[in-house]
């Protein structure tokens, strides 16, 4: 039985996503730089490319202030060299003006043809140190603006961050009905608030079940107060080889390099570094046994050299696909997956364990499939 509630059609199908390492995440040895896997347009690109072959249903391009590439431009780039694959872009709220940012979105969902899906981030700017409240309050404002810019014809808009009146929307109408789909990710009350108004997929880290259940009755509560349901999805790495021993030697093999003193300058470097999602994945890593697993199959080693998503499945074949069938009961259907080296590691679980799932595109499953001509908008907060 699940957890919570899920929204969309095709119950017992999973959106199953891959990552392209924008921000300098793409290691041979976790923590030391490979200029061969440096971020740039040909090796990311590449690893769309490869998650597309493979039959990923989506891909994750993460922002960056510090390292990397810009997100926007990557996936603009990306739609003449795809063709199926979804394109799940991060968009820092107030890094851009958000009538501007409703119109580069609209845009580039006219480029994909309806495959653009958006992870809404609330973060602090280079320089800033903002309050929690504030800043989830300006990313409510902003979702709220571009909900109005590609479904209405004027938006008007009077918050705290943010004030207009009766400007026209023409041409920020997107391709896809009522916009893209809004993935989220947070922990405070604000966070799980902002994400049942007015999202679609709320995305965890890795942490063990009970406390991913206790998450995902968090947020249902708050989107059922709203009268909405969500999706629910999970953004983990991944290992997997034939055998258990396998996997779990090539997890001692990637982190075998690493400096623990360079790795926490890895995890600190982020703008994110104190918040309470990167906190939990700490606890996670302190909670862990002697070889860092914090239950059976989940590896918190990947934390020691990086800020965020801080675990991996690890193991078998049939060991992988158990574990994430077994999410799939709480009632998880989007998995946003990456591995290392993110080129090599695509392929094993493309190979291995992608033909043993079933499938879909959370756009379609709301009922936002492309169209060869756009479709009506929907009004606010209305579902198909």
């Amino acid at each position: 039985m699940s957890v919570v509630p899920v929204t969309s059609a095709d119950l017992d199908a999973a959106e199953v996503s891959w990552f392209a390492a924008l921000c300098s995440d793409d290691y041979q040895f976790l923590g030391v730089p490979d200029g061969a896997l440096r971020s740039s347009w040909a090796h990311c690109s590449s690893i769309v490319q490869e998650a597309e072959a493979q039959g990923f249903r989506n891909i994750l391009c993460p922002s960056s202030y510090q390292v990397g590439q810009d997100t926007l431009s990557f996936v603009a780039g990306c739609a003449p060299i795809t063709n199926k694959i979804n394109m799940l872009a991060a968009v820092r709220c107030g890094e851009m003006q958000p009538i501007m940012l409703a119109r580069t979105l609209a845009t580039l969902d006219h480029m994909l043809e309806g495959r653009l899906t958006v992870n809404i981030i609330s973060s602090d700017f280079p320089g800033e140190t903002a309050d929690s409240g504030f800043r989830y309050q300006r990313s409510r404002e902003v979702v709220e603006i571009l909900k109005q810019a590609w479904t209405q014809d004027e938006i008007n808009h009077k918050g705290q961050v943010y004030e207009f009146q009766g400007l026209t929307t023409d041409p920020a109408r997107p391709y896809q009905s009522g916009g893209p789909l809004l993935y989220f990710g947070g922990y405070s009350p604000a966070a799980l608030e902002l994400c049942g108004q007015h999202c679609d997929v709320y995305l965890m880290w890795p942490e063990p079940k009970d406390q991913l259940a206790a998450r995902m009755k968090a947020v249902n509560a708050v989107a059922e107060r709203h009268g909405r349901t969500l999706d629910y999805g999970l953004r983990v790495h991944v290992i997997v080889r034939d055998t258990e021993t396998e996997a779990r030697e090539y997890a001692d093999y990637i982190a075998s390099k690493l400096d623990d003193e360079y790795g926490q300058l890895i995890r600190e470097r982020a703008l994110d570094s104190g918040s309470l999602g990167v906190s939990h994945q700490a606890r996670a890593r302190e909670l862990a046994d002697k070889y860092g697993y914090v239950e059976p199959n989940l590896w918190t080693g990947v934390g020691r050299a990086r800020s965020g998503c801080g675990a991996a499945l690890v193991g078998s074949t049939d060991q992988v696909l158990t574990k994430l069938e077994d999410y799939k009961k709480m009632g998880m259907r989007a998995f946003v997956l990456s591995g290392y080296p993110h080129l090599d590691e695509a392929r094993h679980f493309g190979q291995r364990v992608l033909p043993q799932l079933k499938t879909c595109s959370l756009p379609e499953a709301y009922g936002r499939a492309p169209t060869s001509t756009p479709a009506t908008p929907l009004g606010i907060g209305e579902r198909r």
